[in-house]
């Protein structure tokens, strides 16, 4: 496990984080130039080695119901890595509205639409599935036989 001074080192080699002092001697790191009202990329690191990583939805981290995930005892290298993930996730672009129709051979229609943070499938205005990633939804529907309706 990193020291609370070791944590700070890779925290700080990152330009675009601002320090923001918090109560009982915690400190948070800001993304100014966030594409979201979310600006925290690693909130209430503790003296104690303690803190979160904001990763929002990403799908290779476990994070809480807030898009945190505990740094407690990263690496140097895991903890870059959660950073960069991280900056690059608050830097993007939301996804485009996405609501497209798909059909298959027997001419059954669903609609696959992005309703932030998922992919959900409606039969008429009924959800049918849910998913976490385009590509998971575009699988599901390939392999029941539909195709996107151009």
């Amino acid at each position: 496990m990193l020291t609370f001074e070791q944590k700070l080192e890779v925290i700080e080699a990152f330009p675009e984080l601002t320090r923001k002092e918090v109560s009982m001697k915690r400190v948070n790191f800001q993304f100014e130039e966030s594409l979201y009202d979310k600006k925290n990329v690693v909130y209430h690191l503790h003296p104690n080695g303690n803190g979160f990583v904001f990763v929002g939805d990403l799908p290779h981290y476990e994070a809480d119901s807030r898009g945190l995930v505990n740094i407690r005892d990263f690496s140097a290298s895991q903890l870059r890595s959660i950073i960069a993930d991280s900056i690059d996730y608050l830097g993007q672009e939301p996804e485009p509205p996405y609501d497209k129709r798909w059909t298959n051979r027997e001419g059954e229609k669903l609609d696959l639409v992005y309703e932030e943070p998922f992919w959900n499938i409606y039969t008429g205005k009924n959800l049918e599935e849910s998913f976490g990633t385009f590509d998971d939804a575009e699988d599901y529907l390939l392999d029941q036989g539909f195709s996107e309706r151009k």
